[in-house]
Parts: structure tokens; sequence; C-alpha cells
């Protein structure tokens, strides 16, 4: 079902976040988007669009789908941006398109596929190789890879935020390491394509996130415990709940990939999220609170002793120390804005129907 834009807060949060200096680095230039359609690909997209009305800047976007069709019909408001022209490929094979581009932001990824974990390692990696041959034929000279906090592999009990410099993996024993270890090559891809042509590329390893176009209805804790709460019905834990998370509201999320984009410092890998860790089962109580969900929380399984929970947490000092990014709307208000997002877009009842 389509929904609407984001709302005007988010933009101002985005735009002012990432500064009328930064911005200025887009006057004039193209830039080329993998992954346009998904979660992270809109708000680029949005925030940039917003960025050109607001500072004339004569930016040209030229963005990849798997289905224009579809998005069209799903953002139309974004589709008839006349500055963006959408080119339909599959990120491994798509049709190079003419002329030179600025900047190539990859954003396109698959945590799943059709084709089980070999289709998705497979797209990490050929995505990767084709991207970074346009971006080199094209004469890109900075370029941005959507990365993952899944490339560290399991985090060790005893670390409770992850640094860029950790030196694990995912466990290659296990089919789901196709993910991690996908990005991981990505990422060596990244590094030897730039140092071979000359090329700035900034990796950003993304964590958990949430906010306006985050999807109630797939493995996202957060959405399905905010679905849970738009439909009146009890927010239900299948595990224990023990296992930490941490939640990066979009505007802020989306601020920082643009500062990852425009650094030009040493280093060029950073954490993107929150490093405030918070358990399964009170985020599903601090989603109730927020809510007003009175129908409560149920939660099935069995608690996990601290030292033995799964845990997913960046530290982020690089990013904040480094790009001066801040994490400006705290969890209570993230999920409020996320939630009123989807009232306003009338996607209760949807909401409703998937719980």
């Amino acid at each position: 079902m389509p929904v609407s834009s984001l709302p005007l807060c988010d933009l101002d949060h985005c735009v002012e976040g990432v500064g009328a200096r930064q911005w200025e680095r887009l006057r004039g230039t193209r830039i080329f988007l993998t992954g346009a359609t998904g979660i992270i690909g809109k708000w680029l997209l949005e925030t940039v669009a917003e960025a050109d009305r607001r500072f004339d800047l004569g930016v040209e976007l030229v963005a990849l789908s798997r289905d224009p069709a579809r998005f069209a019909a799903d953002e139309p408001g974004l589709a008839a941006l006349p500055n963006l022209t959408m080119i339909r490929g599959d990120v491994r094979s798509f049709d190079m398109p003419e002329g030179r581009f600025d900047f190539v932001i990859h954003a396109a990824t698959d945590v799943v596929a059709p084709g089980g974990p070999l289709d998705v390692f497979d797209t990490c990696v050929a995505g990767t190789r084709r991207v970074l041959d346009f971006a080199v034929r094209a004469g890109a000279s900075n370029l941005l890879l959507l990365s993952s906090g899944a490339v560290y592999g399991p985090q060790p009990g005893e670390l409770e935020r992850m640094p860029e410099d950790y030196s694990g993996g995912p466990d290659l024993g296990k089919s789901n390491a196709a993910y991690g270890e996908g990005k991981r090559v990505s990422e060596w891809l990244f590094g030897t394509y730039a140092r071979e042509n000359g090329l700035r590329a900034n990796i950003a390893r993304i964590y958990a996130l949430v906010g306006p176009h985050l999807p109630l209805d797939k493995h996202f804790a957060i959405g399905n415990f905010i679905r849970d709460s738009l439909a009146g019905q009890p927010i239900t834990i299948k595990g224990g709940g023990t296992e930490v998370r941490s939640y990066l509201h979009l505007a802020d999320v989306t601020t920082w990939l643009w500062q990852v984009l425009f650094n030009e410092g040493p280093e060029t890998t950073f954490n993107v999220g929150s490093s405030e860790g918070i358990t399964l089962a009170e985020l599903a109580h601090r989603v109730a609170a927020v809510l007003d969900n009175r129908a409560g929380v149920q939660i099935l399984g069995n608690a996990v002793a601290p030292g033995l929970r799964d845990r997913y947490v960046p530290d982020t000092r690089r990013a904040q120390e480094l790009l001066g990014a801040e994490k400006r709307i705290g969890l209570d208000e993230a999920i409020r804005r996320t939630a009123e997002w989807y009232s306003s877009s009338g996607q209760v009842a949807a909401a409703a129907a998937l719980s």
C-alpha cells in the first residue's frame, strides 16, 4: 500500500543536520544510487531532493531499481521528481548509464533472496563489483557503501559495544553468514578499487533502525512491536526477549550517511547506529508504554543469563568524534514518530491485518 512522504520535521532534521556547507558539495553534480527503493534508499532520495529544493543545487539523480513501475506506484511523489531518472536492472548486470558521475552510493542489498544464501552472497559480491566498474568508467571520485554490523559476526558477550577495528567475522559454518560475509567482501572490493583507481571510498556499517518506511511485517522486531500496538494487540515475543539491540531513528541514520559520504578524513569506515543497548523484552515494554498499548506484552520463552545474551550494539565514538555525528532523536521519540507516520498514512488498518 502506498505511504506518504516523510514528515517535514524529519526532512528538516536531515537537511539541517548535514548543513548547508556540506550540501554545497553536491552543487551541479550527478549522483548514481543503487537500492533506491529500499528503506534507506527512499530516505536518501527524499532528503537530497529536499536539500536540492532548498538550496537550488541542480543535482541530477539516477537510481537503479529492479521494478521502477512498482516504485512509481508506491512512491508517486518521489518518482515524479524532475531531476530523478529511474533505470531498471539487477545490480549484478544493469546497463551502465552514460556520462560522468560525481558520486556513487551503493545501497542495494539482500538479507534474504529467492535463491537462498548463494543468491544473497552473489548479489553482494557481483553487485558491488558491477557498481565499482561503473564508478571507474563514470569517473566518480566519491563512493559510499552501505554495509552492515553483520560483518563483525557474533558480538562477544564481554564486549559491550562493537568498535570498527574488531577483527572477528561471521560463523562460516552457518548458511546465514552469507550476508555478513558478502558485505565483508564488498568492503574489501571498495578498498581495493579505491587504492587502485584513486577513489574516495567511505563505508557505513549500519545497525538496527526505526522510522518511516520500516516494514511492520518483516524481521524487524521494533516494527512488529509497533504494529501490534497500533492494532491494540499484545506484543508477543516468542523467545525470552534477552537479545540486546540498539535503535537509531532513520532521520539520524540518514544524516550520518550523508556525513560519511562527505568525509575526507583518514578513517573511511564508520559504525552507524545507536550505542544504547536494550533487551527486546525491555523494548517491548517501552513500545507498549509510549503507544499506550494496554494489551501488554507476552514473553513466551525463557530468559538467558546476561553473559550468554546475543548482543548487536555498535561503538559509535569514531563517527561522533570525526564526523560530528549525533543521536538527536531518543528512543521514545523515535517510537512515537514512527507510529504517528503510519497512523497519518492510513496504515493502522493495515497494521491490524498484519498482526
